[in-house]
């Protein structure tokens, strides 16, 4: 196999569908990921309730965080006043010999040192608190909704956003938590006061620094929206960098086979081009904000000394005003370039968190009932009943139209027919994956969108073809739909099943570990331990949708054994292409385009010359 040539030249289409999936609307996305101005305005609102959500349990923290940062202005607000009383007061009396006025002056400066000290040390350990409480809530409020989310949010929303939300959002909000949002804070104070501080001082010298403040309020105003645009950007491009990573990654063996590293290689770095360059247009708004707002300052400094000074000369200001006049102008310029480089990490956290907005408002599709609706206890329990079911992924495309079914307790049915038929569709709706668009599904005279999810979840289980493990032991996998049983139940499922004696040989037994996604176990033993955590779940309604098809032989004659154990006293829907899976039901439907156009006995449709009896035929031919 030759490695897959360069694409033609233009535009390449794979490129632009990776970048579309910012902006289309039928991308893989959440609301989270809409540019529209309407969508930006309605994610700020979103963020900015969110936020306001996260603080209210810090209330009385805030508070006390704020009084702290308070004192801590105040503290360094009074050094160039001292300066100035020391200057005017306490020089003149040292030529007499009375040093007293000029100690009192530096002990005043030396406390105030030490009290700008003691309030930022009490603060930096308060908000710290506060800050890190807050992203554990965040954290776990994310995780938390994607879990709640529905199947077909996640069908479409690519585990690499996900992957983006949970880290480089939350980090870049961590970053602005951690040590930007005090210094953020401090700068504003320091501005403000300063602002008051040089009108009280001499109205004549502050009325020539408001000269400058026009130039201020056009640049700053003109660096706040400038940056607020690119700093979206730039999270959209992060996001999709770390969605083409991991959808190559999780892929490797499809790129590996089909020798796609180079083409991988090519979108991975057209997608980091575009992030550097996007990363690369917010540093230049803060070479361009930064230095402007240093050069607007400096002039306005030599403008105020020359008049300070020709004031000092006319006796109309002290030596120790204008002394005092200027340390506080050079607190007034310093934060506001400071903010500049704070006003990255603001922006950043901010078009993070409303994308963090964005995901926590997406309401799954299939919600909880307001009151839930207890499902029957005791014998005879799992009737399936479809009335009049309609379905389709889109409004224009119906899978199921019309479907009538009833499935009594402890009955095994198999579905078959040509792929997207439905079958699995309508396995998917039997665990409330998706909820009908017409018609209702009952379970025991209970219309499923009145289950409880814990109720539902734990009378319905499904195993698929995919059979996923998760990281960690054999018996935690098989635990998993049960997490209180013993390891006697453990071993007593695999047995039932036939997994017990695989299970036993391994280097650990049932303590060893799987590894991610199962890769230390053949597809075969993956899915024998899939059957072991469904059999110990011990469902009501047990739904197998192509839960054979990765087994071999020998494998699946030990799966055909165990399936009568499995399914023994308990409502089944088999969909299966193996028609030795077919033969262990009690009835077979033929489902096509959404329709049962087939439904009896296995033995019986054989007999009858349809469908059904063409594939049992086929199937037997391809025994001998």
């Amino acid at each position: 196999m030759t490695e897959e040539a360069d694409p033609p030249p233009g535009e390449d289409p794979e490129l632009t569908r990776w970048r579309g999936t910012a902006t289309d609307p039928e991308a893989d996305r959440s609301r989270a990921e809409d540019s529209s101005p309407e969508a930006v305005a309605r994610l700020r609102r979103l963020s900015r309730t969110l936020l306001a959500d996260l603080l209210r349990p810090h209330r009385r923290r805030l508070v006390a965080a704020v009084a702290l940062l308070l004192a801590q202005n105040a503290a360094a607000m009074a050094g160039p006043y001292l300066v100035m009383v020391g200057i005017d007061r306490g020089i003149a009396p040292l030529r007499d010999g009375d040093a007293v006025p000029l100690a009192a002056v530096a002990g005043a400066f030396a406390a105030a040192a030490v009290g700008e000290y003691a309030a930022r040390q009490g603060f930096l350990t308060l908000s710290a608190r506060i800050g890190q409480a807050v992203l554990l809530d965040l954290r776990q409020r994310v995780f938390g909704h994607f879990l709640r989310l529905s199947v077909g949010f996640h069908e479409r929303y690519t585990s690499g956003r996900m992957v983006s939300r949970l880290t480089s959002d939350l980090d870049s909000i961590a970053e602005l938590v951690n040590g930007g949002i005090d210094s953020l804070v401090l700068a504003a104070l320091s501005i403000l006061s300063v602002a008051a501080i040089l009108l009280w001082l001499d109205l004549p010298l502050a009325a020539v620094t408001l000269l400058a403040f026009p130039f201020l309020f056009w640049l700053s105003r003109w660096f706040a929206g400038a940056s607020a645009s690119a700093y979206r950007r730039t999270r959209e491009a992060v996001a999709l960098v770390i969605v083409h990573f991991v959808e190559s990654m999780r892929g490797i063996r499809a790129v590996q086979a089909f020798r796609r590293e180079s083409r991988n290689q090519r979108i991975f770095v057209a997608l980091g081009d575009e992030y550097r360059q996007t990363s690369l247009h917010t540093f230049r708004l803060i070479a361009t904000y930064s230095p402007a707002i240093k050069l607007i300052g400096n002039v306005t400094v030599a403008v105020v000394l020359c008049y300070g000074g020709w004031r000092v000369l006319g006796g109309r200001t002290e030596v120790g005003v204008l002394a005092a006049f200027l340390l506080y102008l050079r607190r007034f310029f310093e934060p506001m370039q400071e903010l500049s480089q704070f006003y990255n990490s603001l922006q950043s956290a901010t078009a993070a968190l409303e994308k963090l907005a964005g995901v926590l408002d997406e309401r799954p599709a299939v919600a909880e009932p307001a009151r839930p609706v207890p499902l029957p206890t005791g014998p005879g329990r799992g009737e399936l009943a479809f009335r009049a079911v309609s379905f389709g992924y889109r409004p224009d495309t119906p899978i199921l139209d019309g479907l009538d079914l009833t499935v009594p307790a402890g009955q095994t049915v198999a579905l078959i027919g040509p792929t997207g038929a439905g079958k699995s569709t309508i396995a998917k709706l039997v665990a409330r994956f998706h909820d009908p668009d017409t018609g209702t599904i009952h379970l025991d005279g209970v219309d499923l969108r009145d289950v409880a999810d814990t109720d539902l979840r734990r009378a319905v289980v499904l195993v698929t073809q995919e059979n996923h493990l998760f990281s960690g032991t054999v018996a935690e996998n098989i635990r998993f739909g049960r997490p209180g049983a013993d390891d006697d139940a453990v071993r007593a499922a695999a047995r039932a099943i036939g997994a017990h004696e695989f299970i036993a040989a391994l280097p650990e037994g049932y303590a060893t570990q799987v590894h991610r996604r199962g890769g230390r176990l053949s597809a075969g033993q993956r899915q024998l331990v899939a059957f072991a955590r469904a059999f110990l779940a011990d469902p009501t309604v047990l739904i197998l949708d192509e839960a054979t098809s990765s087994l071999d032989v020998p494998t699946e004659r030990l799966v055909q054994r165990a399936l009568g154990t499995i399914l023994r006293d308990r409502t089944a829907l088999v969909i299966a292409h193996r028609l030795s899976t077919v033969e262990t039901a009690d009835r077979v439907l033929v489902i096509d385009c959404g329709r049962i156009v087939e439904d009896g006995p296995p033995a019986v449709l054989a007999e009858a010359g349809g469908r059904y009896a063409a594939l049992h035929r086929q199937w037997r031919d391809s025994l001998v």
